[in-house]
């Protein structure tokens, strides 16, 4: 995803930029889960522990900022760009200051396949991350329907005078609408099966179910996957994806070294010379311009 992100420059727009941090948190989300084997109560799995809830924190955060940008621009038919700054802020530092809360009571530890909150704190486990996330998931797939059904009563309703660029903007704002409405559901998605065995976990700690385990484990760090699906699935950057496409893609970033720089010509002299032996004649004799080293040539035919 960042590749075909960074490949065909697809990082202009507030939007894009917001689907970059979201690939950013998923990539360092995803190297927790690869750090190897269970960990032992200490240092390394209190980092591991952190390293989680923070970057699962933040994945969630840019999918609810992308949802409140799009509902700002479209229903409240706001521009956003002055926001960057104020989304930058919440998606990393609100994530900073919740992850953090548990190293103050030492709740992190071992906990399953990975370290994070132990099971004699399953209450911290719903108020730091399952209530808040399925909280916002709701709350989300609310506005999504709210932005759906203003795009669709924008783009079907005509008054006044006809404007291309309004038109233009109706259906590349729907167009953009059905990719992202996507992000939150596959996150709701991902999400679970981890839910279902951590309610397990907290009624029949000593019990645990093997089938919910091993979803647990396979759907979890599928974050980043599910974001580079609905990515890809989008109809504009599908249909980038030829070996046409991706050639001419690749050659003009790594191969192209054209610079386009002022030009600045040499003195130029307008003059207008007619020659009085063909003023009569049908010929136009008019120089438009002339360098001030060309000499006249003969314009006989």
């Amino acid at each position: 995803m960042l590749v075909i992100i960074w490949l065909f420059r697809k990082y202009n727009s507030l939007a894009q930029k917001m689907i970059v941090s979201l690939a950013i948190a998923a990539f360092f989300d995803s190297i927790a889960y690869v750090m190897g084997e269970v960990l032992p109560d200490g240092v390394l799995c209190n980092f591991q522990a952190w390293w989680l809830t923070y970057f699962d924190w933040c994945a969630l955060a840019w999918v609810c900022s992308i949802t409140l940008n799009l509902y700002l621009n479209v229903v409240k038919e706001m521009r956003t760009d002055q926001y960057q700054l104020t989304y930058h802020f919440t998606a990393w530092g609100v994530p900073f200051i919740l992850s953090c809360l548990p190293l103050f009571g030492d709740l992190y530890g071992p906990a399953g396949a990975w370290c994070w909150i132990t099971d004699d704190h399953v209450a911290w486990r719903f108020v730091i991350w399952y209530v808040p996330l399925f909280s916002l998931i709701f709350l989300m797939m609310l506005c999504y329907l709210r932005i759906i059904y203003v795009a669709k009563q924008r783009v079907i309703t005509w008054s006044g005078t006809y404007d291309p660029r309004r038109e233009r903007s109706k259906i590349i704002m729907a167009e953009e609408i059905k990719p992202l409405k996507w992000y939150p559901c596959v996150y709701l998605a991902v999400s679970l099966f981890p839910l279902l065995n951590r309610i397990h976990n907290a009624f029949y700690p000593s019990h645990p179910v093997f089938i919910l385990t091993l979803l647990h484990v396979m759907s979890a760090p599928l974050h980043g996957l599910a974001n580079t699906i609905v990515f890809v699935l989008d109809k504009e950057t599908w249909s980038q994806l030829t070996m046409a496409s991706l050639r001419v893609a690749f050659q003009s970033r790594l191969c192209d070294r054209t610079k386009i720089t002022e030009y600045h010509p040499a003195s130029v002299r307008y003059m207008t010379q007619i020659d009085e032996e063909e003023s009569d004649s049908a010929d136009d004799t008019t120089v438009l311009f002339s360098m001030p080293s060309m000499a006249l040539r003969n314009k006989e035919p």
